[in-house]
């Protein structure tokens, strides 16, 4: 079956269709953590290719979110999450999201080689290839480790963000980078636990379907113990001082308890919640709230103390 005319797609989407296809809650962390990786990268940037550097990064991110709703769109439809996206309601084609997305990536990529320098657009079009064709093509419905190496492509920003003000790669970005791609197992985990039937109804092998929800609730703890330990490195590198050690700890320890009462939520035999998964809910929200406040303090601390 063909896809709805560019004359039906005209007149039954709108804008904020075409944003959607961005997936703009992604982009929120997105935006944030390259802005960080800005401004913390040593060496001054013109305010205009700084904001236009930033601005890249959250279109490319957009155009990466678009061509994976193109490639999603027959598990879109199946999801409760996401059976109302623009592409499964029929509100916008495939064929027109996939033609907004590739170009949004091109003239994002040619705009950071233009204003800043080629490395940085080098490193943004492979974030790009990696999103849309290892995860999404390639990794997401063949095996449960997808969020674990798949999770490199929401870890790229403040890389692509330290890249553009200084046109190379140093250890401390790739920190940054290990930092983003430590925790995106259990930040997403502890989503899945409660959207499993999601990603089951959708044949997406996603830890908890495969493995189950014990086996899920056990791997939250384990990333996020080696994830703590991994957010000291800017303080013990001398990149910044103890005071944003200490809060990395503080945070840390925090999120430890949380993913400690995800795997102690009361269950039966089977694992399944008793609570209708409380604690993985909460240790979901405060992840989001962690990884805003562990680079917000990195960036003050380094900014007005270092």
């Amino acid at each position: 079956m063909s896809d709805v005319t560019t004359t039906d797609i005209a007149g039954a989407s709108e804008v904020r269709d075409w944003i959607t296809l961005l997936k703009p809650r992604v982009l929120t962390l997105v935006v944030y953590t390259g802005i960080i990786g800005l401004l913390v990268a040593p060496g001054a940037m013109h305010p205009v290719l700084a904001i236009t550097a930033i601005l890249c990064i959250t279109v490319a991110a957009g155009a990466a979110g678009a061509m994976n709703m193109w490639y999603d769109r027959d598990i879109d439809s199946v999801m409760r999450r996401t059976i109302k996206r623009p592409i499964p309601t029929g509100r916008i084609s495939a064929d027109a999201a996939l033609t907004y997305g590739v170009l949004l990536a091109v003239g994002s990529v040619v705009l950071m080689a233009l204003a800043t320098n080629w490395l940085a657009a080098g490193v943004l079009a492979f974030s790009i290839f990696f999103y849309v064709v290892i995860y999404t093509m390639w990794l997401k419905r063949r095996t449960p480790q997808n969020i674990v190496i798949g999770g490199a492509a929401g870890a790229f920003p403040p890389l692509i963000g330290w890249v553009a003000v200084t046109g190379s790669i140093e250890p401390l970005p790739l920190v940054l980078f290990a930092i983003i791609f430590m925790w995106t197992p259990p930040h997403f985990w502890a989503l899945s636990l409660w959207a499993h039937q999601d990603y089951e109804r959708a044949g997406v092998p996603m830890l908890p379907v495969t493995h189950g929800a014990r086996e899920t609730r056990k791997q939250v703890v384990i990333y996020t113990v080696l994830l703590v330990p991994l957010t000291l490195a800017p303080w013990l590198m001398g990149f910044n001082t103890w005071v944003y050690g200490v809060v990395a700890a503080l945070l840390g320890a925090n999120f430890l308890r949380h993913a400690w009462l995800t795997w102690r939520d009361e269950q039966d035999e089977a694992g399944v919640s008793l609570t209708k998964d409380m604690p993985a809910k909460r240790c979901f929200k405060y992840s989001i709230s962690y990884l805003f406040l562990l680079f917000g303090a990195l960036a003050l601390d380094r900014l007005l103390l270092a």
